[in-house]
């Protein structure tokens, strides 16, 4: 458990707020620009987004990112300019990838319910790949409330697959109390999407807060207090090298 740790608190994000859009910045982002939040490991992108019925992300382009989406409550449609379409509820892991060039709309069709997730960017190891789009229902694995193997580059158990072999994402729901041991890595990337825990050496974590671990991290134990849900990322790298 050695290794440098950084606790970043919920309140702590920077927001952009819309009649439509509440989404809540883990790095920088569009307007926010911050030289000295810009990743963790090779983690681009974590944002926290509520948005309301009946509304979304009109269709635009992505190039050269492997972006998974985790919804946590509600419902957001998918659909893309290679011809992929989709509803993605929770427990439903989904990756898109841009590579040489894709356009994309994410929508609430709701009329009544807002939706909640969870949008992550990894940068791909090798940049121009084929465009694509991946989705895999995980509800049944998440029951028993251990870590489960999200996505990844390079492990074959891996509900979906994204193209980077040094980035694996973990979630868990453990309920109250529950616990589970962080994966090991050289950059680690805990964000408590929902509830409330207590990670080993930290003390407690609500959600919102997130812990980036440097060199170390991995075998802490984390006990929930509250149902919760978390998401991990395990990074052999960060951009640039290293």
């Amino acid at each position: 458990m050695t290794g440098l740790l950084d606790v970043r608190r919920a309140d702590d994000r920077v927001a952009t707020r819309t009649s439509w859009l509440n989404s809540r910045h883990s790095f920088s982002f569009n307007d926010y620009y911050d030289p000295d939040n810009t990743h963790h490991g090779l983690l681009l992108v974590n944002n926290d987004d509520v948005v309301a019925p009946a509304s979304g992300f009109g269709t635009h382009p992505h190039r050269d990112a492997e972006i998974v989406t985790w919804v946590l409550s509600g419902e957001l449609t998918h659909r893309d300019s290679i011809g992929n379409s989709g509803v993605i509820r929770p427990g439903l892991a989904q990756r898109m990838s841009a590579g040489t060039g894709i356009r994309h709309s994410e929508t609430n069709e709701s009329t009544s319910e807002p939706v909640h997730f969870v949008q992550m960017w990894i940068m791909p190891d090798t940049p121009g790949r084929t465009p694509g789009y991946q989705q895999q229902d995980i509800g049944d694995a998440l029951r028993g409330g251990d870590l489960v193997t999200v996505a990844s580059g390079s492990d074959p158990q891996a509900a979906i697959t994204i193209g980077n072999a040094d980035a694996t994402l973990y979630a868990a729901r453990p309920r109250p109390g529950g616990c589970v041991a962080l994966p090991d890595a050289a950059y680690l990337h805990l964000f408590i999407a929902l509830g409330r825990v207590d990670v080993e050496g930290i003390g407690e974590l609500t959600a919102g807060d997130a812990v980036r671990f440097t060199g170390g991290g991995g075998g802490r134990r984390l006990t929930a207090t509250d149902p919760s849900e978390v998401l991990v990322w395990a990074m052999a790298k960060r951009l640039g090298g290293g």
